[in-house]
């Protein structure tokens, strides 16, 4: 069961992915809660620290799930030597839980909702959203290959080819028709992917 701190902040990111951050008000919040504002910044400081709070949810969930299914993590050296370690087979089931993340669950698919509709008008956000959903994953990717292929400058461009169409499937998904099925679609993607790895 939620405790009010939670059901405070998740109210507020439901707020800012459906109206953006800076339309959204303390008196929003509380209102919609149901809350007196004196009762709201017992828990929260005010709109910034409820952000704060919301980002370092989101910091908790990214280490946890790389924990969960042993990926790779801490500096580059630890993590090209950790990718040598990992089967495709974990790379798949890791992708795909990571597809869920980011569409299924609700804290973090209105996360990047938030982001996405933000990233045009704020530049922190902007960098956020660079952060969690393009330019991360991407140099993540890019480190991981690099770690298992001998010509090092094709390390990013397959990062790219790999995290391309997975990015692309976040917008079908949020606007998706019920003839497509992502799940099928992100698992013949990594399948031809393997093969592709298999070559080098």
């Amino acid at each position: 069961m939620c405790t009010t701190k939670e059901k405070i902040l998740l109210t507020s990111l439901k707020l800012f992915a459906q109206d953006g951050y800076e339309a959204v008000s303390i008196s929003k919040i509380s209102g919609e809660l149901g809350m007196a504002k004196s009762a709201l910044y017992k828990h929260y400081k005010n709109k910034r620290d409820i952000f704060d709070s919301i980002i370092n949810k989101m910091d908790e969930l990214d280490y946890e799930r790389a924990r969960e299914y042993n990926m790779p993590e801490g500096n580059m050296d630890e993590i090209i030597k950790g990718y040598r370690e990992i089967s495709i087979d974990k790379i798949r089931i890791y992708t795909e839980a990571q597809f869920k993340h980011w569409t299924e669950e609700e804290f973090s698919s209105l996360f990047r909702r938030m982001l996405t509709l933000e990233q045009y008008r704020n530049q922190e956000m902007a960098d956020l959203y660079q952060k969690y959903l393009v330019s991360g994953p991407i140099d993540y990717m890019t480190h991981l290959f690099a770690g298992i292929i001998e010509k090092k400058e094709e390390a990013k461009q397959l990062a790219i080819e790999f995290y391309g169409p997975i990015f692309l499937m976040y917008s079908l998904y949020d606007n998706k028709r019920e003839e497509d099925d992502l799940a099928e679609m992100l698992k013949n993607h990594v399948d031809r992917f393997s093969k592709k790895m298999d070559s080098y």
